[in-house]
């Protein structure tokens, strides 16, 4: 079977403790939704669904033109997993892999997305996490067949958790997948560390 990785953008928070559309915010010149596509698209994935919610119009016009499905997440409490599942109804059948990405980690490089879909076509049955210093972070690449596993009302940390054998840790030389971007002193402290690599 040919192996194909899908992507699903979760962008559908309320951003309370920012205070505003957080996806939208900018960092380096741009918004933080357009980091988490360009890179995406950069490494060749063209299955990209994008979850939107709260904000839903201010960033929609942000990715206006982009070539992704986008669903929307109407329940005004819901949990990552239910982004999730939603974006699963759009995903392509025929995926191996689906890489989950947060839009407020606008700080991920680009070959950290790329690392992990190549390692998914050396290992496609395996959950990939990429580590810092031997902390896990985003984005995370499951298998098809695992992911689809919210469907029947899982969390990503309990598949994870149930599926310990499966997980394959990828050492990255990359803060950015623990930036976690949700409060004014986030990003503050961001834009002065992306500011200061150059």
């Amino acid at each position: 079977m040919a192996l194909s990785v899908s992507a699903i953008l979760l962008a559908a928070g309320r951003s309370r403790r920012m205070g505003q559309p957080k996806q939208i915010m900018s960092i380096n010149g741009k918004p933080f939704i357009s980091h988490c596509l360009d890179h995406i698209f950069a490494i060749g994935i063209r299955d990209v669904v994008v979850v939107l919610g709260a904000h839903r119009k201010e960033v929609f016009q942000a990715i206006a033109g982009r070539p992704t499905k986008v669903i929307f997440n109407w329940a005004r409490q819901s949990e990552m997993a239910d982004s999730v599942r939603l974006g699963l109804s759009a995903v392509d059948e025929g995926a191996s892999g689906v890489l989950i990405c947060l839009s407020d980690h606008p700080l991920v490089v680009g070959e950290t997305y790329q690392r992990l879909v190549d390692i998914h076509r050396l290992h496609p049955d395996k959950i990939l996490i990429p580590t810092f210093r031997k902390r896990r972070g985003h984005p995370v690449l499951f298998p098809k067949a695992l992911i689809d596993q919210v469907g029947s009302g899982l969390h990503m940390r309990q598949i994870i958790d149930r599926n310990t054998g499966e997980v394959k840790d990828l050492d990255a030389d990359d803060m950015g997948i623990l930036w976690d971007i949700d409060t004014p002193e986030d990003y503050n402290s961001a834009h002065r560390w992306s500011t200061a690599l150059g």
